[in-house]
């Protein structure tokens, strides 16, 4: 992959983080970013290096899906299976989703097929194949909605 890419992928993984972060604790997004900017991206936590991530694309992801977060979730929740919902799923999961449909959905400058596996990616570092193949599923559809 090129530095680019791995700066990307890591941004998106960094992304996904922020996002449940955010879910969760309700963390304001200023504050959020400044962690993130000072303390995980590229930064050595417990032995582990976390890679270089393209801020600006990290930033984009996450403030993109904080403001535009009920556009998201009408797109998502439009493609899953009948009787399932939002709040059905995995949180960590449902921030995979966020992130992927905000992508398709404002980044014209990523490809479709790039922004799919990417959060494919994603989701095998969190799930194991079935769930993956859950994210495949849906933004695919949110893709073809979308574009």
């Amino acid at each position: 992959m090129k530095p680019r890419g791995q700066a990307r992928a890591a941004a998106r993984l960094a992304a996904v983080q922020a996002l449940y972060q955010h879910d969760m604790e309700a963390t304001p997004v200023a504050s959020l970013l400044d962690e993130f900017h000072r303390h995980r991206l590229g930064q050595t936590i417990d032995d582990d290096q976390y890679a270089k991530a393209e801020i600006a694309f990290f930033d984009d992801v996450v403030q993109g899906v904080i403001a535009r977060r009920d556009e998201i979730d009408a797109l998502i929740a439009d493609k899953l299976a009948q009787g399932w919902s939002l709040t059905r799923l995995d949180k960590t999961m449902l921030q995979i989703l966020r992130a992927g449909t905000f992508e398709l959905l404002a980044r014209a400058d990523v490809p479709t097929g790039a922004a799919i596996s990417e959060y494919l990616d994603v989701a095998h570092a969190f799930f194991d194949a079935r769930e993956a193949k859950f994210v495949n599923g849906v933004l695919d559809a949110v893709g073809k909605a979308v574009r």
